[in-house]
C-alpha cells in the first residue's frame, strides 16, 4: 500500500455542512450536557473536524431551568463574577442564578468549555438556550437529539 497517496483532509467554511439542532435539558445534568453540546459546538463529532477552523452546528437547549446538579452543588458552588471596579467582585451560586436569569448557567458552563479566542466566539454565537419549551427557530427545522 502506497502512503503517499493518501491526503489529509482540511476543513473549509465552503467544505462544512451545519445542521440544526434541538437539546431537551430537562433532567439532564449540568457538566454532562454542557461537555456533550461544547463537542457538538466545536464540530468534534464530525469526521472533517479541524481544530482551526468553526465546523460545528447550531444547537437550540431548551427547558433550560430543569437543568440538575449533582450534590450538593446547587447552594455550595461559587459562581463569581468581577464588574472591573475595585470591590467589584459578584459572588452568585447555581439556586440563584437559575431563580433569576435560567439561561445563563447553562450558558456560562458551555462557554467555559469553548475556545478562548475569535473562533471560540464564533462557536458560541451557534448557540441558543431557551428557559422553556418554546424556541423561536421553528424555520430551520431542528433535528432533536438525545443524549
Amino acid at each position: 500500500m502506497d502512503t503517499l497517496s493518501f491526503k489529509t483532509v482540511s476543513a473549509n467554511n465552503a467544505t462544512v455542512t451545519r445542521k440544526w439542532l434541538i437539546v431537551d435539558a430537562e433532567g439532564q445534568t449540568l457538566g454532562r450536557l454542557s461537555t456533550r453540546v461544547a463537542a457538538i459546538l466545536r464540530g468534534k463529532n464530525k469526521p472533517y473536524f479541524t481544530p482551526h477552523v468553526d465546523c460545528g452546528d447550531y444547537v437550540i437547549i431548551i427547558n433550560a431551568e430543569k437543568v440538575k446538579l449533582t450534590g450538593s452543588k446547587m447552594l455550595d458552588k461559587v459562581i463569581q463574577h468581577y464588574t472591573g471596579h475595585p470591590g467589584g467582585r459578584k459572588v452568585t451560586n447555581p439556586r440563584t442564578l437559575l431563580r433569576n436569569n435560567p439561561e445563563k448557567l447553562l450558558e456560562r458552563s458551555i462557554k467555559g468549555m469553548l475556545p478562548k479566542n475569535k473562533l471560540g466566539s464564533a462557536m458560541y454565537k451557534k448557540l441558543f438556550v431557551y428557559a422553556g419549551s418554546e424556541h423561536p427557530h421553528v424555520a430551520q427545522k431542528p433535528e432533536t437529539l438525545t443524549f
